[in-house]
C-alpha cells in the first residue's frame, strides 16, 4: 500500500473545528458586547446545572440498567433472554417524548399507588402519611424516563461489545478455573470496553440533546429557561440562538473529549 502523502494529511486537518472555534469566539464577543444577549445568556445559564444533573444521573442509571439487561440477554436462561429481548424491543419502539409523558403522568401515579398499598398497614395505624403523586418531583420523573428510554439502546451496545470478545480467550479463562464473574471482570469486560466506548459516548452526547425534552414537563433546564424568557420578552431569535449556542458548546466539547479518550485507549 502506498504511503499517505503530506497533501492527504493536510486535507485531514480539522478545518471544521477551526471554523467552529472562530464562530464560537465571535458569538462570545457578541454576548459580551450586547446587553440583550448578555441578559439572555445569564437567564439560560441558570438551567445549565439542571441539564448537567439530569444528563449525568440519567445516563449513569441507564448504563447500569442497560448492563443488567445485556447480561440477561446473554444468559443461559431462555426466560431471561426472552424478557431482555421483550424489554429492548418495546422500549426502543417508543419515542422518548412519549415515554416522558407516560412515566410522568401514568407511571408515577401507579408507583405512588403501589407504595401506598405496601404501606397501607402503617398508614392505617397512623405511623406514616400516605404518599402523594406531587411528592415525586417532575425532574426525577424525567430522569427515570430518560433512564428507561436509553437503557434499551445501551443494552444493545453492551451486548455487541461483549459478543465481540474472542471466544478462545473465554475458553482459556475457563480452563484456568476462573468463575463466570471473574471471567467477565478480568477477561471479557476490559476488552469489550474498547468496542463499547465509541457508541456509548455517542449515546451520552445524544442524551445531552434529548435532555432538552424534559422542558415539556416544566423542568427548569436550559431549554425551559429559554422558553420562559422568550415567551415573556418575545425575543425568540436572540433567545433560541443562545440556547443553540450553549448546547453546541456542550455537545462538541463532549465529542472532542470522547475522541481523545478513544485514541488513548487504542494506544494501550
Amino acid at each position: 500500500m502506498a504511503p499517505v502523502s503530506s497533501d492527504a494529511s493536510k486535507d485531514d486537518y480539522p478545518w471544521w473545528l477551526v471554523a467552529l472555534g472562530v464562530i464560537a469566539l465571535a458569538l462570545a464577543g457578541v454576548i459580551i458586547a450586547n446587553d440583550l444577549y448578555t441578559q439572555v445568556f445569564s437567564v439560560v445559564l441558570k438551567g445549565l446545572w439542571v441539564t448537567i444533573f439530569v444528563t449525568l444521573v440519567a445516563f449513569l442509571l441507564a448504563t447500569l440498567l442497560g448492563l443488567g439487561v445485556a447480561l440477561m440477554a446473554l444468559s443461559d436462561s431462555k426466560a431471561l433472554r426472552q424478557i431482555a429481548r421483550f424489554y429492548t424491543e418495546v422500549i426502543r419502539g417508543v419515542p422518548i417524548l412519549v415515554l416522558l409523558f407516560y412515566i410522568a403522568f401514568v407511571g408515577a401515579p401507579a408507583l405512588v399507588a403501589l407504595i401506598n398499598l405496601v404501606l397501607s398497614p402503617l398508614v392505617g395505624a397512623g405511623l406514616v402519611e400516605p404518599m402523594q403523586v406531587r411528592d415525586l418531583s417532575l425532574m426525577w420523573r424525567a430522569i427515570f424516563a430518560l433512564m428507561i428510554g436509553y437503557s434499551a439502546f445501551i443494552a444493545e451496545v453492551f451486548r455487541a461489545g461483549i459478543l465481540a470478545v474472542d471466544k478462545g480467550q473465554i475458553e482459556a479463562a475457563k480452563a484456568l478455573g476462573l468463575s463466570r464473574f471473574q471471567r467477565f471482570r478480568l477477561v471479557v469486560f476490559p476488552q469489550a470496553v474498547r468496542v463499547i466506548l465509541p457508541p456509548l459516548g455517542n449515546d451520552f452526547v445524544a442524551m445531552v440533546k434529548d435532555s432538552s425534552l424534559v422542558s415539556v414537563l416544566g423542568v427548569a433546564d436550559i431549554t425551559q429557561m429559554g422558553k420562559v424568557y422568550a415567551s415573556g420578552s418575545f425575543r425568540f431569535f436572540e433567545t433560541y440562538s443562545i440556547v443553540a449556542y450553549v448546547y453546541l458548546i456542550l455537545t462538541i466539547g463532549l465529542s472532542l473529549g470522547l475522541r481523545t479518550l478513544e485514541r488513548r485507549l487504542r494506544r494501550i
